[in-house]
Formats: C-alpha cells, sequence, structure tokens
C-alpha cells in the first residue's frame, strides 16, 4: 500500500458466517471479502428460478473483484486521506455501476432470471476510514465503547413510511411489507448507490447483515451477543445466525465481521504533503 500502511491483514480481522435458514431450500445471499485490501461484500438476492442466487453472486464477485483491480497502490501513490476518500467513493460508484450493468443485461438475455436483483452492502477499509456503498435493506451495523449503531439506512418502502412518520418503529417489526426495497442492484439500466465514509477507531467491530438476521432478532440481542462474545469472532458470527434461525429462520442469513485489531493509518508520502498544503 501507498506511503509503508500496515497490512491490513494484521489490522482487520474478519470473519463470515452464511446460513439458507429454515424455510428457503437454497441460499440467495453471497459473501466476498479481499482481507489484504479491506474489501468486504454482502449481497441478498432476489429473483424467482433462483436468479437471487446469480444476481448476488455476480454483484459479489463482480464488485470484489474489480474493486481488487482498480483500488491498487499506483491509483492511491501520493494520495493524502482527503483524497483517498474521494478516490474510494469513485471506485466504488464505478464497480456499483458495472456490475449493476452486467446483471441487468444478463436477466434480458435469459428469460429464467427476468427481474433478477440484489441488495448490496460493501465497505473499502483504508488509512483509518471505511467507505461504505449500500442498495436496499442489508445492512452495515458498528459496535463501539458497547454501543451498537446501524450506519446504513434502508432503502425499502417500510422505512420511507417511518421516515414519513406512518408507522412507529415498533409497529415497522410487525408489518408485513418488511421485504419490499425501493431499490436494488440490476433491476434497473442505472442505480443510485449510496455512499458513505466513517472514520474507524481500534476496537470498532462492523456488522454486515442480510435481512434474514435483522427481521428476526432485535438490535439489542445482535449488541449483547457482540459484547459477550467479542473475543471470539467466529463464535459470534455463528452465534448471531443461529439466534436468527432460532427465531424462526424465515429467510437465507448472512453475517460478516470486521474487527478494528489495531489502527491503520497510512503515512503520507513527500508529495501528499506538500499536495496538501494547496487544498
Amino acid at each position: 500500500m501507498a506511503g509503508g500502511s500496515l497490512a491490513l491483514n494484521d489490522a482487520l480481522q474478519i470473519v463470515s458466517a452464511t446460513d439458507p435458514g429454515r424455510v428457503r431450500a437454497h441460499n440467495e445471499d453471497c459473501i466476498e471479502s479481499r482481507p489484504e485490501l479491506g474489501i468486504v461484500v454482502l449481497a441478498d438476492g432476489m429473483g424467482g428460478y433462483n436468479a437471487g442466487e446469480v444476481a448476488s453472486g455476480m454483484a459479489a464477485s463482480l464488485i470484489a473483484s474489480g474493486l481488487s483491480a482498480a483500488w491498487t497502490a499506483d491509483a492511491l501513490k501520493n494520495l493524502d486521506r482527503s483524497a483517498a476518500t474521494e478516490l474510494a467513493h469513485s471506485r466504488l460508484q464505478d464497480q456499483v455501476a458495472a456490475a449493476n450493468t452486467a446483471i441487468f443485461e444478463a436477466a434480458q438475455r435469459d428469460p429464467h432470471c427476468a427481474g433478477m436483483g440484489t441488495t448490496l452492502v460493501v465497505c473499502l477499509f483504508y488509512d483509518d476510514f471505511v467507505s461504505v456503498a449500500h442498495i436496499g435493506d442489508s445492512r452495515l451495523y458498528r459496535l463501539r465503547n458497547d454501543v451498537l449503531e446501524q450506519l446504513t439506512r434502508d432503502h425499502s418502502l417500510l422505512q420511507e413510511q417511518i421516515d414519513a412518520g406512518l408507522i412507529s418503529k415498533e409497529d415497522a417489526r410487525q408489518s408485513h411489507n418488511k421485504n419490499l426495497v425501493t431499490r436494488a442492484l440490476g433491476i434497473d439500466p442505472d442505480v443510485d448507490a449510496e455512499i458513505h465514509t466513517y472514520d474507524v477507531m481500534e476496537g470498532d467491530i462492523y456488522l454486515l447483515c442480510s435481512d434474514g438476521l435483522n427481521d428476526m432478532i432485535e438490535d439489542d440481542e445482535m449488541q449483547m451477543t457482540l459484547i459477550a462474545l467479542r473475543s471470539n469472532l467466529e463464535l459470534t458470527a455463528q452465534q448471531l445466525v443461529q439466534a436468527a434461525n432460532d427465531a424462526g429462520g424465515r429467510d437465507n442469513v448472512s453475517v460478516m465481521l470486521i474487527k478494528v485489531v489495531q489502527s491503520f493509518p497510512i503515512r503520507p508520502t513527500f508529495w501528499a504533503r506538500i499536495r496538501s498544503w494547496f487544498r
């Protein structure tokens, strides 16, 4: 990495777990990670004839591979933190757009895949920040100082109703409209991913999940599980999946956990420091 960065393999611990649940015959969730580059991707597919599995698989694979090719030491050379953040947003938008086009065109070619799409959460960790792109109702949470916070906001009819004051969060949990997303990857020729960047701190735990987790268990239970088991991240992921299944497992459930073992700042190069003086 540029500027002599700490290897992300040493700074981040990444584990994952995915399960079809208790009701679905197939698992249409897909997860990918590139630990050495700080790339994690979670997609939850939708569509008949197992087309959701095709869409989520394409999204996760294309975005992880595309970012791996575009997020390189050469691309990051001489960039300060602000410029690296801008590049992260640009690369995420580019790869999401490319995956959207590929999925949309595949659906047009194959009648069995007509209308297929997928939700998406993709994180890119670098220089003590994480840039996040999301579409749909798969989520990213952060546990910091024993407080769990949802960082993404669902692109769903239910969330719009909550925002408009038409329904309370408590009533929303009993709603039958949980799975009606207002934005998905691959459904239309173009898609608008929501992208944000957050500062990362040592000790943070980031949780990516499909709605098969948060539809089945409360955020409070997630928080307690993360706090109680954080010393064993593999067990934490397994327990979250088990809790969703114990609660009924009505959907596929996928979990990705990223623990920040130590900070990973980039030491700016001489030219990056010079450039920052003129911003």
